[in-house]
């Protein structure tokens, strides 16, 4: 019998290069987009390279929506593209007010037009539905990418790299110092998904007879430290109609992480957001990984659905909407960069010389919960961006330098933006002036963030 090889070996090829460029950002997240969007308007030529058919990542992708449902009266912005986001999607009716705190729920199919005219106002060459899959390199500066997509293998050439793909890939293929979560450690992935067919009165009248906290939270399978101060504030939390079905045999007994929230309760009948379902050992780098649980997360949600008909008032006549294009991913890889966000940082408001943005004291994941009703805030810094050992390379988004507890604050979609935004805005100064990103003029870098509206100290 003939014995399979373990490897082979492509031949050499040419590859076509498409496009030049000064920036260039790969994957069009909450980061990537900002990132695009502060560069394209801090003068410098932007291309855009998504591997999906739109922008917005986890917002459209995986449909989370609600992007800042920290806020808070006292909670204290960071302005800037984040803060823009909801504004543009409040404007072109694409967001509802949320249902725990002062901020927007963005719809995840209608912001898929805001980021488009975001796009095409600022100028930005995008180039959709091209997937990265390695990085040029001129010695150790990476001067472009690879993608591959219907049209085969092709190279983009640039000046200054942006890796905003959310697991580092681009800044690990390069060589640069990166680190993964533990695959046991690492925060459930999760299948979001909507729903059609809910009586709004029955199901608001259910709310308001038995209102939920975050205290609530603590239940089952889950412990949540909070700071005390968010215990008995409400949260649309939803636990009882799963423990139920579980006692009723509706629901596998060890399907106990089916809990968490709701979004938006529409006058259509539509209950958006339901974030219910919770992977635990989901590798978002593993595609095999990846698989299994996308499968395993629509099956989860479907028993979640069967679960509130029977449990829910207003949800007897409940049926899926649709789900997220992609399972949602909190926790893979992140950067070893110069300096790496800690846990005190984000809980004892870190200040930094070299910020190019703020965020509020919002923890959540690794069972932490803090919300910023204090007016409480951190700066977020330049080095947590900016890797070792690759030049002409920065990382935007969650996959930013910091410990777990650190990750579970710049994780957060709105704290994407701030890097994203800072990390664009560095790029052009860099192309501008000529200069490393370890060398770039950080008072240029402040006073162009300040022009973009972004709040630094």
């Amino acid at each position: 019998m003939p014995i399979t090889p373990t490897f082979i070996t492509e031949p050499a090829r040419q590859i076509e290069v498409i496009r030049q460029t000064d920036v260039l950002v790969v994957g069009s997240g909450p980061g990537g987009l900002a990132a695009a969007l502060a560069a394209a308007r801090a003068g410098v030529e932007v291309t855009l390279v998504e591997r999906f058919g739109c922008f917005g990542g986890n917002i459209t992708v995986v449909g989370v929506e609600g992007f800042a449902w920290y806020r808070h009266e006292a909670t204290v912005e960071a302005n800037g593209i984040g803060w823009e986001f909801e504004e543009r999607a409040k404007a072109m009716g694409a967001a509802v007010p949320e249902s725990q705190s002062l901020s927007y729920e963005l719809d995840s199919e209608g912001f898929k037009l805001v980021a488009d005219r975001l796009v095409e106002e600022a100028g930005i060459h995008p180039m959709l539905h091209r997937q990265f899959v390695a990085p040029l390199m001129n010695g150790d500066a990476i001067i472009g990418i690879v993608v591959e997509s219907k049209a085969g293998r092709e190279a983009i050439l640039a000046r200054r790299v942006i890796d905003a793909t959310g697991d580092a890939d681009v800044a690990t293929r390069a060589g640069a110092a990166t680190f993964k979560t533990p695959v046991e450690q690492m925060q459930a992935a999760s299948v979001m998904f909507h729903l059609a067919g809910v009586d709004k009165k029955k199901f608001m009248e259910g709310i308001r007879s038995d209102p939920q906290t975050y205290s609530s939270w603590s239940t089952g399978e889950w412990q949540i430290e909070t700071s005390g101060k968010e215990d008995e504030m409400f949260s649309p939390f939803l636990a009882k109609p799963f423990a139920q079905a579980i006692k009723d045999g509706v629901i596998p007994k060890h399907l106990n992480t089916i809990a968490g929230t709701w979004g938006a309760m529409h006058d259509s009948g539509e209950l958006t957001y339901m974030n219910l379902v919770h992977l635990a050992g989901c590798d978002g780098t593993d595609p095999d990984s990846m698989t299994i649980f996308e499968i395993e997360g629509r099956k989860q949600a479907m028993l979640a659905i069967e679960a509130l008909r029977r449990y829910t008032p207003g949800c007897e006549g409940a049926r899926l909407r649709n789900f997220g294009m992609s399972i949602g991913i909190r926790d893979t890889r992140k950067l070893d960069a110069v300096y790496n966000m800690t846990e005190s940082d984000v809980r004892n408001e870190g200040r930094f010389e070299d910020t190019i943005g703020i965020y509020p004291e919002f923890i959540d994941g690794y069972g932490v919960l803090i919300l910023p009703t204090t007016g409480r805030y951190m700066h977020v810094p330049y080095r947590s961006m900016l890797p070792k050992g690759v030049k002409n390379l920065l990382v935007a988004g969650r996959a930013i330098g910091g410990d777990r507890i650190a990750h579970a604050a710049t994780r957060n979609m709105a704290c994407c933006a701030v890097a994203g935004q800072g990390a664009g805005v560095a790029a052009a100064i860099s192309v501008k002036d000529g200069s490393d990103f370890d060398r770039v003029d950080m008072p240029s870098v402040q006073r162009e963030l300040e022009r973009q509206g972004v709040r630094i100290y």
